[in-house]
């Protein structure tokens, strides 16, 4: 169920983006955009993930797109990214062996140009995506005990992608690039080392109206230098133990100050707080059970942001605990974060994000947050 209310989210989001760029000040027509793409190899694995899980599987997938470039609006930060596009993907995938699954997906996505946005016969562009992967064959004690990678059907997908294109003419566009995907399910139920792919990809563009879209080289406003001031709650649920499927409640409060460098990105500081109630479990906690310390952790936190628009940013953090409980799951002193925000009403923000300490996941947190002096 969460999964699935977080791929409505996704999709929700970005359907408002398109509306929000057709309705603002500045008549346009977005151009529409439909891809295929193909791809192939690239399965990182190690130790038992490559030994048994993995045992003689190979990748390939499939993506269909369809977006809308931003071809003007009044939000400098289109005209900053070079008209990006925002649309919608659906992914197919096997991995030729029974042990992983065949998984799908439907993610949202933002693909933005970059280098010489003018040249007549080549372009380039990178993307971001977030989805909700399915049709995963779960790790399973008794029928399927060797998927070691993921024990849910369903998953986080993510998706970056770089790639360069050839224009064959002003429809076409023929690609060749280098993806990287991840799939998590956020220790909502262990065994969750998760799965990376980085792929060779193949792709073919349509654009139908054929429109050619020019850099803009207007004159933009100096980004504004006022100091912004977040507080942010996030609550989700975490498996302590595979031998045990009882899933605790976790929660995060937060307080960062942050400040523009460019349009494009905010960097900051502050402090995160987090709660487990799997600190009150006597099987777990032991004679720290019911105090404070084994409930309670948290520490100073570097915020990054990266700014898509005026209303959707990327979110991260690098933070050091000053107390944490190796019992609780938080592993390692150094914690992080990755996700994404969009500001649903004025300085009121929604989002998720994925806490983990490095490369395993602690837990998935829906958020909601206030910016003040936005």
């Amino acid at each position: 169920m969460v999964q699935k209310i977080f791929s409505i989210v996704i999709i929700l989001t970005l359907l408002y983006n398109f509306s929000y760029a057709q309705t603002d000040s500045i008549p346009k027509k977005n151009s529409l955009i439909i891809e295929g793409n193909f791809e192939y190899g690239g399965i990182l694995a190690a130790g038992e993930l490559r030994d048994k899980t993995f045992n003689g599987a190979y990748y390939s997938g499939f993506n269909i797109r369809v977006g809308w470039r931003i071809t003007a609006s009044s939000d400098v930060h289109f005209k900053l990214y070079n008209n990006p596009t925002y649309g919608i993907g659906l992914y197919s995938s096997t991995f030729h062996t029974d042990i992983v699954g065949r998984p799908n997906a439907i993610y949202g996505f933002v693909q933005t140009p970059f280098g010489n946005i003018n040249n007549k016969k080549w372009a380039f562009d990178y993307r971001i995506g977030l989805g909700l992967s399915g049709n995963f064959k779960p790790f399973n004690q008794a029928n399927n005990p060797l998927n070691l990678a993921l024990g849910t059907k369903n998953n986080v997908f993510i998706d970056f992608g770089l790639r360069s294109q050839y224009k064959i003419n002003n429809h076409f566009r023929a690609g060749l690039g280098i993806s990287y995907h991840h799939f998590s399910n956020g220790a909502l139920r262990l065994p969750n080392k998760g799965i990376n792919i980085v792929p060779v990809s193949v792709s073919l563009t349509y654009q139908p109206d054929g429109k050619k879209i020019t850099k803009d080289t207007s004159y933009t406003e100096p980004v504004s230098k006022n100091m912004l001031y977040h507080i942010n709650v996030g609550a989700g649920l975490k498996q302590i133990a595979r031998e045990s499927d009882k899933r605790y409640f976790k929660s995060t409060l937060s307080f960062y100050a942050s400040k523009h460098i460019t349009y494009k990105w905010r960097v900051g500081g502050g402090v995160d707080l987090f709660y487990s109630a799997s600190g009150n479990n006597e099987e777990i906690a032991e004679d720290e059970t019911g105090k404070l310390g084994a409930k309670i952790s948290g520490g100073p936190s570097l915020y990054i942001v990266h700014v898509l628009n005026n209303r959707l940013v990327l979110n991260g953090n690098v933070g050091y605990y000053i107390h944490n409980q190796e019992f609780n799951g938080e592993s390692q002193k150094i914690f992080l974060r990755a996700g994404f925000r969009y500001y649903v009403y004025k300085n009121i923000n929604a989002g998720v994000s994925i806490k983990a300490h490095q490369g395993n996941a602690d837990f998935i947190e829906w958020t909601l947050g206030y910016t003040f002096k936005r």
